[in-house]
C-alpha cells in the first residue's frame, strides 16, 4: 500500500494544505487539499473518496473535483463518475452548501444522462467493499459534528487506520479494528491547550499518548504513526513534544507533511 499525503494541516497557506491523502493513486480520503496535490489526469484516475465530515477543511476541494468530471465543463474526453462515500449528514449538507446550483450546480445530477458525480451513504459499523479496499467506518467523537474514522484494508490484508478529527478516548474504536501497520491521526493542538483540546474535538501530544498507551494495551503493540490536521502555527511545539512521547513509548511517531509518501 503506497501512501500520499496532500494535506497534512488543518489550515492553508504556501506552506500548508489541508487535511487529504491519496492510497494507491485511487482511493482519497479527505478532500482537504486534493486540488493542489493532483493533476487534472490525476483526478481524474480516482476511484473513490472517503469523507470523515463536513468541516470545510476536509471537504472543499469536492467542488472544484466535480467540475473536473463533468463532461461538460471538462476538456478530457472521459466517462468516469466520481465516486463520493459518506455518511447521510455529510451527503445531505454537500447538496445544500456545495453542489447546490448557486455556488456550484449539482453535479449529482448534471449532465441529465452521465451526471459527473454519484454520493453513496455509508453506515457506522458496516463494512464496505470501495474501490478495491475493504472499509470498516467508526464514528467518533468530534464534539457533535458527525465524524467517520476509517479503517482500510487492500487485498493483501494490509491495513491502516485513520482517526479524522476526534477528541480522546478511542478505546473502543481500538476494539473494533483489527491490527493495523499505520495510524493516521490527527493532532491539532500542542500540550499548552490540554484544556481545550477535548472540548474542541481534538488531540495534543501528550492526549495522543494516551490513547497509543490504549492501543498497546488493547492490541500489544503500536503501528507506526503518521500526524496530520496540524495547526501550522503551533507546528514546532507539536514535532517537539511529539518527539518526547516517540521517546517515552518507543514508538514510530512522525508529522505528517505534503507531498510525504509512505509505503506499507
Amino acid at each position: 500500500m503506497n501512501i500520499l499525503i496532500l494535506g497534512a494541516h488543518n489550515r492553508e497557506s504556501s506552506t500548508a494544505r489541508c487535511t487529504s491523502f491519496l492510497i494507491d493513486g485511487k482511493l482519497a480520503v479527505d478532500a482537504g487539499g486534493m486540488s493542489d496535490g493532483l493533476t487534472i489526469p490525476e483526478q481524474l484516475s480516482l476511484k473513490g473518496i472517503l469523507l470523515s465530515h463536513i468541516h470545510y477543511d476536509h471537504t472543499r476541494d469536492i467542488p472544484n473535483i466535480s467540475m473536473t468530471y463533468s463532461s461538460e465543463i471538462s476538456l478530457f474526453h472521459h466517462k468516469a463518475q466520481l465516486n463520493v462515500y459518506t455518511s447521510e449528514s455529510v451527503r445531505d449538507a454537500i447538496l445544500k452548501y456545495y453542489l447546490n446550483g448557486v455556488i456550484y450546480a449539482n453535479f449529482t445530477e448534471r449532465p441529465p444522462d452521465s451526471p459527473a458525480v454519484k454520493i453513496t451513504t455509508i453506515q457506522p459499523g458496516k463494512r464496505e467493499d470501495i474501490a478495491g479496499y475493504s472499509v470498516l467506518p467508526l464514528t467518533v467523537d468530534h464534539r457533535g459534528v458527525p465524524t467517520t474514522a476509517f479503517e482500510i484494508t487492500d487485498a493483501a490484508g494490509t491495513a491502516i487506520f485513520f482517526t479524522a478529527d476526534t477528541g480522546p478516548g478511542l478505546a473502543g474504536i481500538w476494539r473494533q479494528i483489527g491490527t493495523p501497520k499505520l495510524i493516521i491521526s490527527e493532532l491539532t493542538l500542542d500540550d499548552s491547550r490540554n484544556d481545550i483540546a477535548p472540548r474542541q474535538g481534538h488531540l495534543t501530544p501528550s492526549l495522543l499518548k494516551q490513547e497509543l498507551i490504549s492501543f498497546r494495551e488493547i492490541k500489544g503493540y503500536i503501528p507506526r504513526v503518521v500526524l496530520v490536521h496540524m495547526n501550522p502555527e503551533l507546528e514546532k511545539d507539536i514535532r517537539a513534544e511529539t518527539a518526547q512521547v516517540e521517546k517515552e513509548l518507543n514508538a514510530s511517531i512522525e508529522a505528517g507533511y505534503e507531498g510525504m509518501k509512505i509505503e506499507i
